[in-house]
Parts: C-alpha cells; sequence; structure tokens
C-alpha cells in the first residue's frame, strides 16, 4: 500500500488487551498479503468480526468467450444501459487469468454489502459521483477517481444519481508501479504522482447493530452470500498499509519530452499480468522536427486496452466518449490515416484515457459483441 494510515481507537501494541469505556474486550482482526510475510493491517472490532449465522446460497457464474476472430475492435460502451447497482450492473467486456474489464452503469445504491474475496479492484469513474462506504471508512469519488479496493475489503457503494464506472479485477494486487518507489516504498521524485495526490478512508464511528446483515462475496466461479449477525462495519479504529485509497486521473503529471514519449511513462498501476495507464492533457514534443501521434506499432506481447474517457483523441476518428479499443497482441496498429501528418506542428492534447496492457491474450466476451463496432478493422483504409 502507499504508506501507513493509522484511524480511530486502537491500542499502543498489537495483539494486547484492549478494551473500550465499560470495559469490554475489543476483538482484533489481522487482515494481510502473502500470508504473514506482505502488507497488512490491525482492525479492532465490537465483535468478533467471524459472526456469519447463515450460509446461503453460491450463484454460479463463468466467464463465456464470444468466439470471435481475432482483429482490432472498438467497443461502443457509452451506450450500454444504466440497470443495477455496483455490482449487478457489470457487464464483462474483455478477460484473461489475470484480469477482468468489466463496465458498470449504476443507478441505485447497493441494499447489502459486497466482498471481493478472489480479486483486487480498480474503479474508474467516468461519470457521476457518490459514496463508497467500507469497514476501514468512507471514499468520496466524483469523475476521474480512480477507486483501488484490495479484496477483502467489506463495502458498498452509494450514487448520487447515476454513475458510470469502468471497473478492473486483478487476480494480483494492484500496486504502484515499482520504478517510481523507494526500497522504503515511497513515491520517488521522478514520480508523476506522489502521497499528496491520494486519499485515504475518512473514518466514521463504528455501527453498533445486531441483527441480520448480508454480505455478497465476489469469487472466482460466481458469488457466495453470508448473513452476518452484526453490522460488519463495527470497527473502532484500525491501521497499517491494507486499505482502499482513490486518487484522481487528473493528479497524474504527464512526462513529456523533445520525442514521442512511449506508453510506460503514462503508467498509474501495475499488476501481476497487466499495466494501466493514465493519458492526460499534456504539451507535446517538442523537438523541431517532432511527429507528436504516436507511431504505427506492433506490441508482440501484450494486448492494448484503451477506453477514451474524455477530449479530442488526436491519433483516431470515429472514436466516442466511453469508447473502448482493443488492439491484439502481434497485429500492427497506429494513427489512422491523415492523423500522423495532422499532428505535425500541434502544442498540446486535451484528452483523458486509460489503457490497460495486458501480458497474456484477452477473451472478447459476449457482451461486448453488443457494442462491438465491426467497420473498426478497415479503419485504417485511406
Amino acid at each position: 500500500m502507499p504508506f501507513y494510515v493509522r484511524s480511530g481507537d486502537i491500542p499502543r501494541k498489537r495483539h494486547v488487551q484492549f478494551r473500550g469505556p465499560s470495559g469490554q474486550l475489543r476483538y482484533e482482526e489481522l487482515v494481510s498479503r502473502k500470508g504473514f510475510s506482505g502488507v497488512y493491517s490491525n482492525l479492532y472490532h465490537l465483535r468478533m468480526p467471524t459472526r456469519v449465522r447463515r450460509v446461503l446460497e453460491f450463484e454460479p457464474r463463468r466467464s463465456v468467450g464470444a468466439g470471435v476472430s481475432q482483429r482490432a475492435r472498438h467497443l461502443r460502451t457509452g451506450r450500454m444501459p444504466f440497470g443495477g447497482d455496483a455490482f449487478s450492473s457489470r457487464r464483462l467486456l474483455l478477460y484473461n487469468a489475470d484480469v477482468s474489464i468489466s463496465k458498470a452503469h449504476i443507478d441505485r445504491a447497493t441494499d447489502h454489502l459486497f466482498r471481493n474475496g478472489h480479486h483486487d479492484e480498480l474503479y474508474y469513474i467516468q461519470e457521476g459521483s457518490g459514496v463508497m462506504r467500507t469497514n476501514l471508512g468512507r471514499l468520496a469519488f466524483g469523475p476521474g477517481d480512480y477507486l483501488v479496493v484490495p479484496r477483502g475489503v467489506i463495502y458498498a457503494v452509494e450514487p448520487e444519481g447515476q454513475v458510470k464506472a469502468l471497473v478492473i479485477e486483478s487476480r494480483g494486487a494492484i500496486e504502484t508501479p515499482a520504478r517510481y518507489r523507494s526500497e522504503h516504498g515511497q513515491l520517488l521524485e521522478h514520480s508523476p504522482f506522489c502521497e499528496r495526490d491520494i486519499r485515504t478512508p475518512v473514518f466514521e464511528p463504528p455501527i453498533d447493530q445486531e441483527g441480520a446483515f448480508l454480505v455478497e462475496v465476489r469469487l472466482e466461479g460466481g458469488a457466495q452470500k453470508l448473513e452476518y449477525a452484526h453490522h460488519p462495519f463495527d470497527v473502532v479504529g484500525w491501521d497499517g498499509y491494507y486499505y482502499p485509497w482513490a486518487i484522481n486521473i487528473r493528479d497524474f503529471e504527464p512526462i513529456t519530452g523533445r520525442i514521442h514519449q512511449p506508453p510506460p511513462v503514462h503508467q498509474m498501476f501495475q499488476a501481476p499480468g497487466f499495466v494501466v495507464c493514465s493519458f492526460v492533457s499534456r504539451l507535446f514534443d517538442y523537438h523541431p522536427e517532432a511527429v507528436p501521434a504516436p507511431y504505427p506499432h506492433s506490441n508482440v506481447d501484450s494486448d492494448e486496452v484503451i477506453f477514451y474517457s474524455w477530449g479530442q483523441f488526436m491519433s483516431r476518428k470515429g472514436i466516442e466518449p466511453e469508447s473502448i479499443t482493443l488492439h491484439p497482441m502481434g497485429l500492427p496498429h497506429g494513427p489512422q490515416p491523415g492523423r500522423y501528418e495532422d499532428s505535425i506542428g500541434k502544442r498540446e492534447t486535451e484528452e483523458l484515457a486509460v489503457m490497460i496492457d495486458t501480458f497474456a491474450p484477452l477473451v472478447v466476451a459476449e457482451a461486448a459483441m453488443d457494442v462491438d463496432d465491426p467497420g473498426y478493422p478497415l479503419s485504417w483504409l485511406d
């Protein structure tokens, strides 16, 4: 995680008796990665966090590929309908063993709690605002926010009206890029963002309620529903390095140069099997003979996914806000006709986009075919 955070009431030392004002013992919960050898946080509860009163049905779900040909794709996801909460509204578009990429068009709050048991999650908020309430505190969100939700965090999403979000689920931990961190984890001077840009959960008083509280646990093959005997948000305090956090794409400070800079300079997150980059408004290359548009390229070891969030996309035509393009590994792609030449002499670009490069091929899911642009592979013809 980015850095150490302490919130609420905690004891002076770990693993010792911790009592409330009336002498009642608080219950410590360790949440950790890599067994006991990774980052962790200690949470202190009013009640034992293990009090499941009913194990409800398991709802199997499986990713279904569309069995389509390998070609460049353009998915017009802005045309997808609204319907559901932050979980039920998700429509899976692309996936492999490392990562799943979905779009969620949210039009109501969740009526129960949610926990991802097998994946870290990364939300990118395209449109709308609201609050994510978690067992560690709340995170307010708005357009352009990334929300990093490590597995095991219990949460609910309360939108203010309608919200559109790109949702990435990762089999491994979603982290800041290693090359931007010191040996102690601090973001370095050459990092395009720093700890001041990161928002951590705002602590809220514990919810002291007995009853029946539903938690839906997202698993690799479906969802398991559990009913707890008390509200899981009964945390009186916590500290550590493991928690949800937020950062806005506009707080990413672009790295520019005299000639075209390759996509790794735009990297914002890393995870096993993929990286996430943020393309933001920036000055173009300033060499007197620079060609600002990206050169045609064949990434033979990665699939390239770009979510076009906002602005004028200088390298392509026919792209609209919320378009997603997929360029499979090994197939050359680049600026469309005229865009390479037109970029010469341009001073800057005004755009926001999220790029996901995966290191294993992606499968196109069935839902993606509803918004697929069949003419896109031919859009490089003069």
